[in-house]
């Protein structure tokens, strides 16, 4: 039964896949030939192999030579043939890797954000490499290997007409071989499915090494970090040695088996010659096909065992695909452009679905108006802006967006009118011009220029030898904190977006470049509806408003002065700020 349910599995794997090859079907369609082609060829040359044995045998030099003749120009045309299914085989394979590949990588995007919160970045990596490729081979697999199956078929059937007897005991060696190898098989799927397993937290830490690396670095924990690799490496590697241990074991007796049967196939055709039931130069062909019949076995075990990867490679894909991982989910609700006004009804937020951070919060924001959250850490205001554009849901209460409820709003209504700048944002191993087009995929220079100038970036770039086109490192290792931060301003207001969210976005900048990138704020003021999440409170002492959050709530609101005069709260939070 456990068969047949993989049976299904692969087929049912295979014909989802089915929509990433056909496409390129014309690539199977001349590879299938080419193999045919081989197959006929490698049927034929061991035939001749023992006729030009006899003939050396028989002294018959000038057949000798014909039949080298005609096996070398069957070679020749071997190798071409090799060549063309090769070339027909890569082209077939890397379209159909790339189709899977940008389809995986956009539904990875898709996922909802609290799905990358759970998971470790090995899961999406591997998938996205190993599995994807383990995936694309199928469908040449599948035909390459069948045809190997035919092929030796055909073997078998030029052995019965031959000779009934050594029939007979070629096909009980296959079949006693065969349950051994199938036996091999499921073994080593169940240890390559842990295996995989751990490769996939494998990767996730050593990402986080190479992306944290400075930081392992600066709190010298080099030590600690090594030691959860070194575990982690080990038990992958112990995974690993008992996976190949079981397979040696297995190589080892069915290799033995295998040159038991070899030799108790020689002994029995010796019987059959002395006893006339077997001509020599019938046993010399059957010989010489004899060790082909093992190639069917290798053939259908090769087939199982690709078979199994790629049934464990296209489980985990589709995985993605389908849907076992929550997607983002939207509305359809479409706006091209919003006016800019934000209301938050009673929102109730936890990020585990227990712990509230946000406690039955309300306020309202007018369209071009500049809104400040201050409080303490930890008090909710960054969990305000993943709301606001929408990298969460709320668990009670609505967030309005020009008094449409955002969860019936689709996508680009959203994220095409929101720019946010993080205190922590992701700079990509890109040139700074195409981390810029990120935001704007048809930007022109002159807009990336002026984009840059307002965050105060313009004159470092210039001074840089490749300029706009300077490659920057992975998470921008080539710029400070401070210009890393400018750049992610730059690109947020290259969207040119109504809404403009700033969380915590000059926390890296030293006091000159804070006060440099405050102007550019303020001269945005009144074109955009601006919300600005600010530790120091100097930044935002112009704002319209500024909304004092402590524990998930709004504690007191109002403008700078009135809340000095006011909040207790609040004053002591800028005294302490000027203190320090």
């Amino acid at each position: 039964m456990k068969d047949k349910v993989n049976f299904n599995k692969l087929f049912h794997g295979v014909r989802k896949t089915w929509p990433y090859a056909k496409k390129y079907k014309k690539y199977l369609i001349m590879y299938s030939l080419v193999i045919l082609i081989l197959i006929g060829i490698s049927v034929v040359v061991p035939l001749l192999s023992a006729r030009l044995l006899l003939n050396i045998t028989d002294s018959l030099l000038e057949k000798v030579l014909l039949v080298a003749l005609v096996i070398f120009v069957l070679e020749i045309n071997r190798n071409i043939f090799n060549f063309l299914s090769s070339k027909l085989s890569q082209l077939f394979y890397i379209n159909v890797l790339n189709d899977i590949q940008t389809d995986l990588a956009k539904e990875t995007l898709e996922l909802d954000i609290k799905e990358i919160d759970k998971h470790s970045s090995g899961v999406f990596i591997d998938r996205l490499s190993k599995d994807a490729r383990d995936m694309a081979d199928v469908f040449e697999m599948i035909i390459y290997y069948l045809m190997q199956i035919l092929e030796n078929i055909g073997v078998l059937g030029a052995i019965l007409i031959i000779d009934r007897t050594l029939f007979v005991y070629t096909v009980i060696v296959l079949l006693v071989l065969f349950i051994f190898e199938k036996i091999r098989i499921g073994t080593w799927y169940e240890y390559d499915k842990i295996r995989r397993e751990l490769d996939e937290k494998n990767s996730g830490l050593i990402a986080e090494l190479v992306r944290g690396i400075r930081d392992v670095k600066v709190l010298n924990s080099a030590n600690d970090f090594m030691k959860k690799i070194i575990t982690r490496v080990k038990e992958a590697n112990r995974q690993q040695y008992k996976l190949s241990s079981k397979m040696r074991q297995y190589n080892l007796l069915t290799g033995s088996l295998s040159d038991l049967s070899t030799l108790l196939f020689i002994v029995l055709g010796v019987y059959l010659i002395t006893n006339n039931k077997l001509t020599i130069d019938n046993f010399v062909i059957i010989y010489m096909y004899q060790s082909r019949t093992y190639n069917l076995l290798m053939a259908v075990t090769n087939l199982a065992e690709q078979s199994k990867h790629f049934t464990l490679a296209s489980d985990r894909i589709f995985e993605i695909i389908d849907g076992k991982f929550a997607k983002e989910k939207f509305g359809d609700k479409h706006l091209n452009k919003v006016d800019g006004n934000f209301e938050f009804k009673n929102v109730n937020f936890a990020y585990d679905g227990k712990s509230l951070v946000l406690k039955d919060l309300s306020f309202k924001i007018s369209p071009n108006e500049t809104v400040a959250f201050v409080g303490k850490s930890g008090g909710g205001k960054t969990t305000i802006f993943s709301l606001i554009d929408r990298l969460y849901r709320v668990n009670d209460g609505e967030i309005l967006i020009d008094d449409i409820n955002i969860n019936d709003l689709d996508k680009d209504s959203i994220r095409d009118n929101i720019s946010i700048i993080t205190q922590n944002p992701y700079i990509f191993n890109f040139t700074i011009k195409e981390n810029l087009k990120i935001a704007k995929n048809d930007a022109t220079l002159e807009e990336m220029i002026e984009v840059c100038k307002i965050a105060r970036l313009h004159d470092y770039i210039m001074s840089l030898p490749e300029g706009y086109d300077t490659l920057i490192g992975e998470g921008g290792l080539n710029l400070s904190g401070g210009q890393r931060q400018r750049l992610a301003i730059a690109r947020a207001l290259l969207k040119k977006t109504e809404i403009i969210l700033f969380d915590e976005a000059t926390s890296a900048l030293d006091n000159e470049t804070q006060k440099e990138i405050k102007k550019a704020i303020d001269s945005l003021k009144g074109e955009y509806t601006i919300l600005i999440i600010a530790h120091r409170l100097s930044t935002v002492i112009n704002s319209d408003r500024i909304l004092l959050i402590d524990d998930g709530k709004v504690i007191d609101e109002g403008t700078h002065d009135e809340l000095m005069k006011k909040s207790k709260v609040y004053r002591d939070l800028y005294e302490t700020e000027l203190v320090n």
